[in-house]
């Protein structure tokens, strides 16, 4: 898994991938905002927190009971609205059972002739009274409604019973505070709190341990409401709850209702003063005495749920985004989509976590959704970006040369939906690239030499045709799946293919090591080339060759064998015959040379006719001698090795012009010698051979040139394409007719037997010049104007020019 996309798909891919990641990364981006900012996802954050609600129970305080104006209570005391005497009496029943306080949830805003009356039973025990904030008007402001004056006095303290309803119409959250133009006014259930709080209240449990601890009368800031969640539970109907008619009968035990909290409300289902709420899905709406008892409930037990603040949310929505971003870049699509469904199912756990053990709300749908909407858009966006590239390269090799032998066929357009097109566009590619392999394999099959491609291991991968007779004919075996070291261990090391001495004393001393590719420290040996002797006897010269990729890099090896055993059969029989020349040939034109001397000496050839004709059989047997000398010179320099050395090419040539000079100082020829700056002219050459080139350049200067001439030799260095030493030699002779000069070279070629018959040769010499000169990497070139004289020049790679 690259974290580098440029590696794997290339710079102009790599760069798109970059883009396509940023894009798709802001779009998930702007998914949070909107879901959590503007408000996007409330639906399904409400959802999945109602769902979590219903998933966790809590247990009621006992120090809560609901008095309920229920249906029985209506048909036993009549009409509603009942006298304020009726509410009177409750308050005294209450006062005397010892309820520790009363709280209205039912409105006193119309007067009545018995509202003091009320209000003494009411001042006897602490009671809290309701007041009704109206919805804001078009000017923004809010009107309230206050209980009658008398009972406003007489309460132990006032708050409003105003419900937020969500826009789905369920009740969630409640408002510990809100006001109208003058002031702000308390939720009714926080008044009773403050109260507990203080001591005012005392219940009979006492104050309870998880109670909250702080004055939530200033939170929210000045103009804040302070909203907290309701903590509504499925043990709602757990509440103690009595009829308003039972306790006016006295039929309720007081231990029922001392030291608690008594909440009055309607729950009578003609009185409507019901409401949604996350469990009426289970347990249908619940009127609002129920509701503001879990408020009360929530600030006494201390399991008020705070929503998170806007920048908690926005942060933790971000971080899975961030996480599942990143794992794009390193992950397979399989592994990035168990990624994404670990994301999630981590920030549903997380947000359940904080609500039932933090009591903190942070909805994890921002964060879901942002990854629902991303991980497939960034897939489709991946996929589009794999079929262009796909599509490119297919185009690409689609209109890459055929390289079969066969006539390609004309491009054609494919028609169909863009899969349809990628498809007939793979399957053409396959196609080719099956014709390929098969053209590749067979031609390489049909090599007539044995060849072998292996891995960078060295281990065997293809033997082609011919290497597998020649291995079984060797009793080698297959050679497929077993390292080239293993298949040519039983090849005894000839020679290297690099004559120097070093390279052979390297070779012997770690032969079969060099058979093994993977050892670096003799690649560069392997790929020259070394003689080997099989197992049955037969020569071959053996090669490596790597094999690159299309990026250039090595990938395997290529191992090839020539059977030279013809050719160094070819070579015995040439030496066989070189030694024919020089040995068996010579010695009879020798001897009959050194007989005719002897005679010549004793004075038996001082008549005229036997003198005439012994110089003549002298004269042909010297040029017999001449001949075969210089066909064996001639022989050697083409087949040979070189033993090449540093050498000046300036001291060569002054050494031809002494060995040269006798047969100058004869004719009155003078040779000077030149040498342009400093220069020495070195070379990397065969000092016996270069020189005895040189020889047979300036004897050819000699023999063609009339009496009292000049030979001029210069020696100079030049900076061509690489450092060149030029060597110049020009005589004033008879020169060389143009339409000659170009089969100057040509071995038993003449061009002055006519004109000059005193002049011996057998044509030999010249192209003996010229096979020297190319064999140590030179050229030879000749200027001639007959009558005018021959310049020859000779250029060889300087010492220091690379090889």
């Amino acid at each position: 898994m690259s974290v580098r996309p440029r590696l794997r798909l290339g710079r102009s891919v790599g760069r798109r991938f970059l883009y396509e990641w940023a894009g798709v990364g802001f779009t998930g981006i702007v998914v949070v905002l909107l879901g959590i900012v503007w408000n996007w996802t409330a639906g399904p954050d409400d959802l999945v927190y109602d769902f979590f609600l219903t998933k966790r129970p809590h247990p009621v305080s006992p120090d809560i009971v609901i008095v309920e104006i229920d249906n029985a209570s209506v048909a036993a005391l009549g009409r509603w609205p009942w006298p304020r005497s009726v509410h009177a009496r409750l308050a005294d029943q209450l006062a005397r059972a010892g309820a520790a306080a009363i709280v209205y949830d039912v409105l006193f805003t119309e007067p009545s002739p018995d509202d003091d009356a009320f209000a003494h039973a009411i001042a006897e025990r602490p009671t809290y009274l309701p007041i009704l904030l109206s919805s804001a008007d078009d000017s923004g402001m809010r009107v309230v409604d206050l209980p009658v004056p008398p009972l406003a006095k007489a309460a132990a303290g006032l708050g409003h019973i105003n419900f937020e309803v969500d826009n789905d119409g369920i009740v969630r959250s409640v408002a510990m505070f809100e006001g109208d133009a003058h002031q702000r006014w308390p939720q009714l259930m926080v008044t009773v709190w403050r109260a507990v709080y203080a001591g005012t209240i005392k219940l009979a449990g006492g104050v309870p341990n998880t109670m909250h601890g702080a004055d939530l009368s200033r939170a929210g800031g000045p103009d804040g409401e302070a909203r907290f969640l309701i903590p509504f539970s499925a043990n709602e109907h757990a509440y103690r709850k009595v009829s308003f008619a039972q306790v006016l009968d006295g039929r309720v035990p007081s231990e029922v209702l001392r030291g608690r909290v008594v909440l009055v409300g309607v729950t009578a289902s003609g009185l409507y003063d019901r409401f949604a709420t996350p469990l009426s899905g289970t347990l249908g709406t619940l009127p609002g005495v129920y509701i503001h008892a879990n408020v009360l409930d929530a600030l006494l037990t201390g399991t008020a749920i705070k929503p998170a603040s806007t920048p908690w949310i926005v942060l933790a929505s971000l971080v899975p985004l961030a996480l599942m971003l990143a794992g794009f870049l390193v992950l397979s699509p399989w592994r990035a989509l168990l990624l994404s469904v670990g994301l999630g199912a981590a920030s549903l756990a997380a947000s359940a976590a904080l609500l039932y053990g933090a009591r903190v709300w942070l909805s994890p749908v921002p964060a879901v959704v942002a990854l629902v909407v991303v991980y497939p858009m960034w897939n489709w966006r991946r996929l589009e970006m794999t079929m262009a590239h796909f599509r490119k390269s297919l185009h690409q090799l689609a209109d890459e040369p055929y390289l079969l032998p066969e006539v390609p066929t004309p491009r054609r357009e494919y028609a169909g939906d863009a899969l349809a097109q990628q498809m007939a566009l793979m399957a053409t590619a396959a196609q080719r690239l099956q014709d390929m392999r098969r053209f590749v394999w067979d031609s390489l099959d049909a090599v007539p030499e044995p060849i072998l491609v292996a891995d960078l291991r060295g281990v065997v991968l293809i033997a082609n045709h011919a290497a597998r007779e020649s291995l079984n004919r060797m009793g080698v075996g297959a050679a497929d799946g077993r390292t080239v070291a293993e298949v040519f261990g039983g090849f005894s090391f000839v020679k290297p293919i690099d004559p120097n001495s070093d390279t052979m004393a390297f070779a012997h001393a770690h032969w079969p090591l060099p058979l093994d590719p993977a050892r670096k420290e003799f690649s560069e040996l392997m790929e020259r080339g070394v003689e080997v002797r099989s197992p049955d006897g037969s020569d071959y010269l053996l090669r490596y060759a790597r094999c690159m990729n299309a990026q250039g890099q090595a990938v395997g090896w290529i191992a090839g064998l020539v059977d030279v055993t013809a050719l160094h059969d070819a070579e015995r029989q040439r030496e066989d015959a070189l030694r024919l020349l020089s040995h068996d040939m010579r010695s009879p034109q020798a001897s009959i040379v050194a007989l005719v001397e002897t005679e010549r000496e004793r004075g038996t050839l001082d008549a005229g006719p036997v003198r005439a004709v012994m110089d003549r059989i002298e004269r042909y047997a010297r040029r017999s001698l001449t001949l075969a000398d210089d066909f064996v010179q001639l022989a050697r320099a083409e087949s040979q090795a070189y033993a090449l050395e540093p050498t000046s090419l300036a001291d060569l040539v002054i050494n031809a012009s002494d060995e040269v000079w006798p047969q100058a100082s004869a004719k009155q020829i003078r040779i000077d010698t030149k040498f342009e700056g400093d220069e020495m002219g070195w070379i990397n050459a065969d000092r016996s051979l270069m020189t005895r080139a040189l020889v047979n350049v300036l004897n050819n200067a000699v023999k063609y040139s009339p009496p009292n001439t000049r030979i001029v030799c210069t020696v100079r260095q030049a900076m061509l394409a690489a450092p060149r030493v030029i060597c110049s030699i020009r005589d004033e002779g008879y020169g060389i007719a143009l339409e000659d000069q170009a089969n100057l070279f040509t071995p038993f070629r003449r061009f002055h037997a006519a004109q000059r018959p005193e002049v011996s040769g057998a044509g030999l010499g010249m192209a003996f010049v010229k096979t020297v000169v190319t064999r140590h990497g030179g050229e030879v070139s000749v200027e001639s104007e007959p009558g005018v004289g021959t310049t020859l020049t000779m250029e060889l790679p300087a010492l220091d020019a690379p090889a």
